[in-house]
């Protein structure tokens, strides 16, 4: 499970003698070695040049210092969901350090010194090094050395996040956040925890699980255009229920381009053509005939293709059938739905557009102004249909806009 960053911390107590009597001397090393719940001090460990009996008076009252970690020293097979923590007793911490072959795990110390705290979480079979350095309260140095091994996961343990849009990409104001787990997330609170979406400018929006594998985020309403757009799914490590983890974290950042929408009227044949509220061009179209009527909603373009082979078998149509299609070479085809609905030229019905639906359900243009429009048309365009009886889902494709606000944000975990 790999990171950007492979740091976590420990720490513990070093030896510590006083001037006095040897009997004193002796009960304060027993206290000193007994401080820290990770073990006593490994081999190796000195005292810093003040701790030397004879050197430094005992304090007249209070607890001697004490480094404490949340690890136990040589624990083996520690979950990787364990955040590392660091705490100071009648001290200060000053310096904690969590390393393994790797690098260091970040994390951050407290302003008073009292407590250092991982920012994120252990990768998975890797053993890790703590060093905490710490002041006691009576001006001794304390430090703590230590060693843990987190546990061994397999692939199979562990769930891969893969994120849309594309880091960089420019999309349409329809485009929902999609981020797809290759192993089944079944703790969908504890991930959707780690998720989170950020815009400049801030536009409210919610999380909604399609399924176990799937979760989107929407705006409230269509993105402005212009948006920039930043998705972090800080989910390396966490606990996806089941003995699953997280096993990378994703960071994507992308922008809204202009607001392409597209209107199709199922029943006046025709498609007008906005962009940033400016209709630039009414298309004549045909759509689904009887048996095979396109959806009415709200679609949004998933993925264009400039040349396309379209088989009816691929829709449930057998070969050899009176229905039965395979062209090879569809121009300028605009994926909406994923059970086969396209934007595409459609030379064969150009005597109907405008005028009767004729096609499989999907929305047929000239091949002169399906290829204006593939110019102009990116991914989350938005094609909002009307005029059929046939509703869209929202499964069926990018659906995320069928459904009214309050309705989606239900589908959050955190709801």
């Amino acid at each position: 499970m790999p990171s950007t960053s492979s740091t976590r911390h420990v720490s513990g107590l070093s030896q510590r003698t006083r001037r006095g009597l040897a009997a004193a001397a002796t009960a304060l090393l027993v206290s000193g070695l007994a401080a820290c719940d990770a073990g006593s001090a490994e081999p190796g460990s000195r005292p810093g040049p003040d701790a030397e009996a004879g050197d430094r008076a005992a304090p007249e009252a209070g607890e001697p210092g004490k480094l404490r970690t949340n690890v136990r020293r040589g624990a083996q097979g520690v979950p990787v969901d364990r955040r590392v923590e660091v705490a100071a007793e009648s001290a200060t911490l000053r310096r904690v350090r969590v390393t393994s072959a790797d690098g260091a795990l970040p994390g951050e110390l407290t302003a008073d010194g009292g407590s250092w705290r991982a920012s994120e979480l252990l990768e998975p079979g890797t053993t890790y090094t703590i060093e905490a350095v710490g002041e006691g309260d009576d001006g001794e140095r304390l430090v703590e050395r230590s060693s843990f091994t987190t546990q061994a996961l397999t692939l199979d343990q562990q769930t891969y996040p893969s994120v849309a849009p594309l880091e960089g990409e420019t999309v349409g104001v329809g485009m929902p956040v999609i981020v797809q787990f290759d192993v089944a997330v079944t703790d969908r609170a504890s991930i959707e925890e780690h998720l989170s979406v950020d815009s400049t400018p801030r536009q409210p929006g919610a999380w909604r699980w399609i399924s176990d594998h799937e979760v989107h985020w929407r705006p409230k309403r269509y993105w402005q255009p212009g948006t920039q757009v930043s998705v972090d799914v800080d989910v390396n490590g966490v606990d996806a229920g089941a003995g699953i983890y997280g096993q990378e974290d994703r960071q994507v950042d992308f922008e809204v381009g202009s607001a392409n929408i597209y209107r199709v009227d199922a029943q006046t044949h025709q498609m007008k053509v906005f962009s940033d509220g400016e209709l630039l061009r009414t298309i004549p179209i045909t759509t689904g005939k009887p048996g095979f009527t396109t959806r009415s909603g709200t679609k949004v373009i998933i993925e264009k293709f400039d040349s396309k082979r379209m088989n009816s078998e691929t829709v449930g149509i057998p070969a050899g059938s009176a229905e039965a299609y395979d062209i090879d070479n569809v121009q300028w085809a605009m994926r909406v739905t994923y059970s086969g609905e396209f934007i595409h030229a459609a030379p064969w019905s150009v005597g109907s557009q405008g005028h009767a639906n004729v096609s499989h359900g999907c929305t047929g243009l000239s091949t002169a102004d399906a290829g204006w429009l593939y110019a102009m048309t990116k991914r989350g365009d938005v094609v909002e249909y009307t005029g059929t009886d046939r509703p869209m889902t929202l499964e069926n494709g990018y659906g995320d806009w069928n459904l009214p606000f309050a309705d989606y944000r239900r589908g959050s975990a955190l709801s």
